[in-house]
């Protein structure tokens, strides 16, 4: 099984070169189905696995590229470090049993997948709709950009914490909206830099409830990272238009099936 899950963390890393999808969303599904992990330690695991793989992605923006606008991850930190700790908390001392606890999150996955097979899917819109905005009245953002940065990182706190889905494609999306004049490279900076905190203090909170797989987490990483390089060096060969699509339709199908059982 060693070896499956080194094949694993290295076809996720090759779809996360190829796409910049977040690994949470393909990795936490994939352990769950394919590898029947319980989703609280599918979760949890993934959590640890995105603070270590993000970190490398964060040390190259901010020394070669001073991509990172360290003021936006204060705001996003601000809201989601609260909420994490919030829901972590929430799970591990209000008397939540633990099967209680697993419905959660597996419907946190579910909604959390959904939403971000929405923001592949709408992700171009989006980005023209905040520009437009944005040229229309330029100042539209300026009183209300705090207080949306941290309700955003509030947002996705609690959505990461519960599911490890989130942190890529919709703080990104989010970002682009609400600073339309910040560039590409420094979206993806300053999405990644918020990305470390949150699923490090979300992971070690999920650490403590002993919901962490520490012989899955190491072969996941000696996958991943070679993964992430093949798929970063063949990304400018595959069509986004083909690509985006398909992983959008897979993410949807696989979070309606997480969804489901919660309506039936």
């Amino acid at each position: 099984m060693t070896i499956a899950y080194i094949v694993s963390g290295l076809s996720v890393g090759l779809l996360v070169g190829l796409t910049g999808v977040g690994g949470g969303s393909l990795m936490t599904p994939l352990l769950v189905f394919l590898f029947g992990f319980a989703p609280t330690t599918a979760v949890g695991t993934d959590l640890l696995f995105a603070s270590i793989t993000k970190s490398g992605g964060v040390i190259v923006h901010h020394r070669n590229h001073g991509s990172v606008d360290w003021r936006i991850v204060r705001n996003l930190s601000l809201g989601s470090i609260p909420a994490a700790i919030g829901v972590v908390l929430s799970l591990e001392y209000l008397g939540i049993q633990k099967s209680t606890a697993s419905s959660v999150i597996t419907l946190a996955l579910g909604v959390a997948l959904i939403l971000t097979a929405l923001a592949l899917i709408f992700r171009n819109r989006l980005v023209k709709a905040g520009l437009e905005s944005d040229s229309h009245d330029p100042g539209r953002f300026d009183r209300w950009q705090t207080p949306a940065t941290v309700l955003t990182g509030f947002v996705l706190g609690v959505l990461v914490t519960l599911s490890s889905i989130g942190a890529g494609a919709l703080g990104t999306v989010a970002l682009f909206y609400l600073y339309p004049r910040l560039p590409t490279v420094r979206v993806g900076g300053t999405d990644l830099a918020h990305a470390i905190p949150l699923t490090a203090v979300a992971g070690l909170g999920h650490l403590h409830m002993g919901n962490v797989d520490f012989a899955l987490l190491g072969s996941l990483l000696i996958g991943s990272v070679p993964g992430i390089w093949i798929g970063s060096h063949l990304s400018a060969r595959v069509p986004e238009r083909v690509l985006r699509p398909a992983l959008a339709s897979l993410l949807m199908l696989i979070g309606m099936k997480f969804v489901w059982p919660a309506f039936a």
